[in-house]
């Protein structure tokens, strides 16, 4: 036995159905679409959002007031609270330690401090952001903040 005379078992493989490949194919003349109608015909089909006559659920739905901003800059929050408990007296807050701590997942998403929460320690903030509440607490136990933005 040599390497070409393997063949795949009898009905292993099945043939490809060749469709509009004359009448004794089977599949010839309409090809499998039927007779006549818009589904026959090229090109002929329901749309993505036909729902059979009914209205669709696209125009079901209001419409949203208001719209989106292209522009919004999106910041990862922390809270004076969690400054609190992670940092130790004269420590400096930026991105690079936050993402060490594991507070803020990546370190080129901007931060905003927000002032929820109290705070005990003189901290260096150097953030993107930082809210008045956050920046009258942090300033009231003598710590400094640095706004990048």
């Amino acid at each position: 036995m040599q390497l070409n005379d393997l063949r795949p078992a009898e009905g292993a493989r099945k043939a490809r159905k060749r469709i509009g490949r004359g009448t004794s194919s089977g599949y010839g003349t309409t090809a499998g679409r039927g007779t006549k109608g818009q589904l026959s015909r090229t090109g002929g089909g329901k749309g993505a959002g036909f729902e059979g006559g009914q209205q669709p659920l696209a125009m079901r739905l209001p419409k949203l007031p208001g719209f989106k901003n292209r522009n919004r800059v999106a910041f990862a929050p922390v809270n004076v609270a969690r400054l609190e408990g992670l940092y130790e007296d004269g420590e400096i807050v930026d991105a690079e330690s936050l993402r060490a701590k594991g507070v803020i997942k990546h370190d080129y998403i901007p931060v905003k401090v927000l002032g929820d929460g109290d705070l005990s320690k003189r901290l260096t903030v150097k953030v993107d952001k930082v809210s008045a509440s956050a920046k009258a607490k942090i300033e009231a136990v003598g710590g400094k903040v640095e706004e990048a933005c």
